[in-house]
């Protein structure tokens, strides 16, 4: 019988497919999919800052806009979002803002995570939802996708 750790894992693996294609874009590699409260992929999405020219176009930004559109709902109670590294504090409020339940990520964000790294936003009960977070799931898939970008980056520039 398959238990829900397969499950996070499996949602996790698609992340990571979705932050190489940001990867590949030349993007910061992070990767988004949110699951619906039945189960189903209701989006799938990765950085798209450079390519959009938007600040704003965050892998969880764009999952949570395209589920909310699937949805017909600016609220996703019972989903849950994957993300492969914890996210900012702007993606932290929009995960709060859209009643996600629950928070899954991979990397830990020492410089801008906003669910237990630097912040932690979901333990704050002044905000009005907190969702649950579950972090270090594939950590070191997600881990060394996001480091091995930024040594690349840095001998470019070197």
């Amino acid at each position: 019988m398959k238990n829900m750790t397969d499950d996070y894992t499996t949602f996790m693996e698609l992340a990571l497919c979705e932050a190489k294609k940001a990867g590949q874009k030349n993007e910061v590699p992070i990767g988004a999919v949110v699951v619906n409260s039945s189960g189903s992929i209701a989006a799938a999405a990765h950085n798209q800052v450079i390519t959009r020219a938007d600040v704003t176009a965050h892998a969880e930004i764009l999952a949570l806009r395209a589920a909310c559109e699937a949805a017909k709902n600016y609220r996703l109670p019972g989903s849950t979002l994957f993300v492969t590294v914890e996210p900012c504090p702007m993606c932290m409020g929009a995960i709060i803002h859209a009643r996600v339940e629950r928070l899954v990520f991979g990397a830990f964000d020492p410089k801008w995570g906003a669910a237990g790294s630097l912040y932690d936003f979901a333990a704050d009960d002044r905000f009005n939802h907190q969702p649950e977070v579950i972090s270090a799931v594939c950590k070191e898939a997600c881990r060394r996708l996001i480091k091995e970008f930024f040594r690349v980056k840095r001998v470019k520039y070197l």
